[in-house]
C-alpha cells in the first residue's frame, strides 16, 4: 500500500492528491539521485518548507506588534511564568541561552516599549526582577491570537481527522528525535 492509499483510507484525502512544487523537485532529482528514498525526501522537504513559511508568517505577525522573535520569547516566558509574571534577568537569559549583555539590551527595548518593568528583587536588594506589564500581557495575548487565526486558515485545508492523524505522525517523529537526543519531555 502506498502512503497516499494509506492516507486516503484513514483520512478525507482524495485518491489522486494535488501536486505541489516538492513533487516536481523530486521528479527532477530522481535521474541524478536514483537511490534516495523519495517518501523520506518528500516528508523532510515539506516539513522544512512549511517551517520556513510558518516562521515567515510569525515574523510578519510579530512585526505588526512591533516585536521580533526575541522580544516575543521574553514576554512569552514571563506570561507563562504565571502570576505575578516575574523572573530575574539571569533566569530569562539562561532560558533563552543569551549572554547577560544581550538580555540587558533586550530588556531595555521591552521596558522602553512599556511591555516589561524592572523592580527591586524583594529577595536580594542588589538585584532586580523583570515583570510583565499589563500592556505586555495584552500584547502577548493579541499576538498569539492573531497568529492562531493565521495558522487556523492554513490548517483549514485539513479535516479534523486529518489534523489528528498529522499530529499523531509528527508526534512520533518528534519523540524519536527526543529519544535520540536523550531529551524526553523536552520543550523547545
Amino acid at each position: 500500500m502506498t502512503s497516499n492509499e494509506f492516507l486516503a483510507e484513514f483520512a478525507d484525502m482524495p485518491k489522486e492528491p494535488v501536486r505541489d512544487h516538492i513533487d516536481s523537485f523530486l521528479e527532477a532529482i530522481r535521474p541524478v539521485l536514483p537511490d534516495l528514498d523519495y517518501e523520506v525526501e518528500g516528508i523532510v522537504d515539506r516539513i522544512s518548507g512549511l517551517s520556513r513559511r510558518l516562521q515567515r508568517m510569525m515574523d510578519e505577525t510579530l512585526s505588526e506588534f512591533g516585536l521580533d522573535s526575541g522580544d516575543y520569547k521574553v514576554i512569552g516566558a514571563l506570561s507563562q511564568a504565571g502570576p505575578p509574571f516575574r523572573s530575574t534577568p539571569g533566569r530569562l537569559a539562561r532560558r533563552m541561552e543569551l549572554s547577560s549583555g544581550t538580555m540587558t539590551n533586550r530588556l531595555d527595548r521591552l521596558e522602553s516599549a512599556g511591555l516589561v518593568r524592572r523592580l527591586p528583587d524583594p529577595a536580594d536588594r542588589r538585584s532586580v526582577v523583570v515583570e510583565l506589564t499589563e500592556h505586555g500581557s495584552e500584547t502577548y495575548q493579541k499576538t498569539v491570537g492573531v497568529q492562531a487565526e493565521k495558522e487556523a486558515l492554513v490548517t483549514s485545508a485539513l479535516s479534523a481527522r486529518e489534523k489528528a492523524l498529522l499530529n499523531s505522525l509528527l508526534r512520533k517523529m518528534m519523540v524519536e528525535f527526543e529519544r535520540r537526543e536523550g531529551r524526553a519531555d523536552h520543550c523547545d
